[in-house]
């Protein structure tokens, strides 16, 4: 077995398959064509709806409310029908509403309220559809990271798409743009084939969960990655901001961002060549220590020509820790909990995450670019829950 689920893909292995990775790697595209827009672009939008630093956080946490609420319920029962498919269809119909409520809103309070309803439809997708992926590619004999890496490649294709369209429409508009892309979404969402199982209702028993939450490695590496991740959230909430107030135009914005994810491209293309060495915690202590590196730069409000290579290191920040503890989950999770499993780490990275972003807002409000050293703080905190969790692999192994 290589780093992740599977060997690397062959022709026999993609004709074998009949199109359910290339169908997956379209919802990938899709979903991440929309993150693209909607990271760096969503908090220009809201400033042009007259939001505040303060307000932009908070309504950046909103999906807080939705992961708490929405994913243990549509997980669980993703898991008791073994309706991945469907679960994902109908979240992904009901986002595109969601936003559309979104662009219809003004005033604070009304956006807040709309964003936390579009929220509640749309987080449960990314979790349900990494379920998905693990199950049918493996059980296909693929792997991960060369399916994922479009949702990548994507994902600059979106950052462009809204760079450019920042320069050339009114940046009240630039929500239009995420609605597009949820439409997007929920039709290649539709082309997905069933995925069954044959799991039995009773592996979904509360024991079998009870179990989960009481796995000190378990526990340590979810820690490790909503800490690590959260620590993007200056980065995620305020760099767009940041940069075109210094002067940037949208194309260049879109650029750095692009750099960041051709190297986590990289490292999604080579997972399934790694060596074994790098185990789920080994590759979470990775991403830590690259945050820490990352973000104490970041602070210092380095000058342009030094963003390209520190945007290089989201490779490791975001792509080494999301590999690490997605490699976590699929090899530990019950037979019969894996959506389940998905939801709990997702809930938990989105409650740092909206946390952080909350904690964003204030910070940048108040001290500018200086707010990214809690970020290396909270990748310092992620590096030690790593270091944990390698520790209990010794006992339960990851």
């Amino acid at each position: 077995m290589g780093f992740f689920l599977s060997e690397p893909s062959n022709p026999k292995t993609s004709a074998r398959d009949g199109g359910f990775a290339a169908r997956l790697a379209w919802l990938y595209a899709a979903l991440f064509v929309m993150a693209g827009i909607q990271l760096p672009f969503f908090p220009v939008w809201l400033k042009a709806k007259g939001l505040d630093p303060d307000m932009i956080g908070l309504v950046l946490a909103a999906p807080i409310v939705a992961r708490v609420v929405a994913l243990p319920l549509v997980t669980q029962s993703a898991d008791r029908y073994d309706a991945l498919r469907g679960a994902i269809v109908l979240a992904s119909v009901l986002s595109v509403a969601g936003y559309a409520l979104v662009g219809m809103s003004d005033g604070f309070l009304t956006i807040l309220l709309a964003f936390t309803i579009a929220s509640l439809t749309m987080t449960p997708v990314m979790p349900l559809t990494e379920t998905y992926a693990l199950r049918g590619l493996s059980a296909r004999g693929r792997a991960y990271g060369p399916v994922r890496l479009w949702g990548s490649l994507a994902f600059i294709l979106g950052t462009f798409i809204a760079g450019f369209a920042a320069d050339l429409i009114p940046p009240r508009h630039l929500i239009w743009l995420i609605v597009a892309a949820s439409a997007i979404a929920a039709l290649a969402a539709m082309t997905l084939a069933p995925l069954s199982t044959g799991t039995v209702a009773s592996a979904s028993s509360p024991a079998i969960s009870k179990r989960l939450l009481r796995d000190k490695a378990f526990l340590a590496v979810v820690a490790a990655a909503s800490l690590i991740q959260a620590s993007h959230a200056v980065f995620y909430g305020f760099s767009a901001v940041e940069w075109r107030g210094a002067g940037l135009d949208g194309g260049t914005i879109a650029a750095l961002w692009g750099i960041g994810v051709i190297a986590e491209i990289v490292l999604f293309a080579l997972s399934a060549r790694l060596p074994p060495f790098f185990q789920p915690s080994v590759m979470l202590m990775i991403g830590a220590l690259a945050g820490v590196l990352r973000w104490a730069a970041m602070a210092f409000d380095p000058p342009a020509i030094a963003l390209p290579v520190l945007q290089l290191l989201h490779g490791l920040t975001f792509g080494a820790t999301h590999l690490g503890a997605l490699m976590f989950v699929a090899r530990h999770a019950p037979q019969g909990q894996a959506a389940r499993a998905q939801g709990y780490l997702a809930i938990a990275i989105g409650v740092a995450m909206t946390a952080a972003m909350a904690l964003s807002g204030v910070l940048y409000g108040a001290y500018g670019a200086r707010a990214y050293a809690a970020m290396a703080l909270a990748a310092v905190a992620g590096g030690i829950c790593a270091a944990v969790a390698q520790r209990a692999s010794r006992v339960t192994p990851l």
